[in-house]
């Protein structure tokens, strides 16, 4: 292969990249968007049926997933869109376990948390790698999403699990799994942890992390919080998130450099 193939090898791995380049910004809006999605699930629970809430968020959760996957290459709009509905239905299918069916959080996060090592198994075996560098094929795509998916809803039962469970209330389980997301950035930087481990690590705790200070933000202050309501937070993370998507979706400077792909 000579030069020019390889060159336009590199740019059609680019154009078919379907996911963001790591960034600072992304893991802000990550964060976000699971603090987001937990107000809102909470929100809809109570401003409507919760059977009707559920059935809401499954809807626009599969809407969002056809435009994603049905997509070329990676698109912020849509890209931010399906997270930002995954981390809705996520909260709902955890609290359906918890609240529905009377499922302990002490259960519900060790059960998700092997859902989502089924996953990575299955994905490592398949593909021969977990590099979200290398979602350039559907297939890689879909373990991608199923990964997303039971990171969320693994995440909500950790952070309900240190908040309500163990009775550390929402500030201070904000400010645990702040410490905690230290410790993959650290062992990177350290060469104790690998790339691939470090980020799926830090990216299931963003999940407790962003949703516990939303809570904090949004509960009762009978229940520890600033008592700002979850419609009020909601929109006042929906309305950041618009911005900092908007910004990258302009400056471009979240789509993966040509040349960089995973195996």
């Amino acid at each position: 292969m000579d030069s020019s193939d390889a060159d336009g090898l590199n740019v059609s791995r680019h154009r078919l990249s379907k996911v963001p380049e790591i960034t600072a910004l992304f893991w802000v809006i990550k964060v976000l968007t699971t603090g987001m999605g937990e107000t809102t699930s909470d929100f809809l629970a109570h401003s409507l049926n919760p059977l009707v809430a559920v059935a809401l968020g499954g809807t626009f959760l599969l809407v969002a997933m056809v435009l994603q996957l049905r997509a070329d290459r990676y698109r912020p709009w849509l890209y931010w869109f399906a997270i930002v509905m995954v981390s809705v239905f996520g909260t709902m299918v955890a609290d359906v376990l918890h609240v529905g069916f009377g499922v302990p959080y002490l259960i519900s996060t060790p059960f998700f948390a092997a859902v989502l090592a089924v996953i990575f198994v299955a994905w490592d075996k398949v593909e021969g790698t977990l590099s979200i560098h290398s979602i350039h094929t559907a297939r890689r795509e879909y373990f991608y999403w199923a990964t997303v998916m039971a990171t969320f809803a693994l995440g909500t039962a950790a952070g309900d699990l240190t908040a309500v469970t163990f009775h550390l209330g929402y500030l201070a389980s904000g400010i645990l799994f702040l410490i905690v997301i230290a410790i993959p950035a650290i062992s990177y930087r350290l060469g104790w942890m690998n790339a691939i481990l470090a980020f799926w690590f830090a990216y299931v705790v963003t999940r407790p992390l962003g949703a516990s200070f939303a809570d904090w933000l949004a509960v009762p202050a009978a229940r520890g919080g600033l008592d700002l309501g979850t419609g009020p937070v909601s929109l006042a993370l929906t309305a950041i998130i618009v911005v900092l998507v908007a910004y990258v979706a302009k400056t471009h400077n979240d789509v993966e450099p040509i040349g960089r792909s995973g195996h």
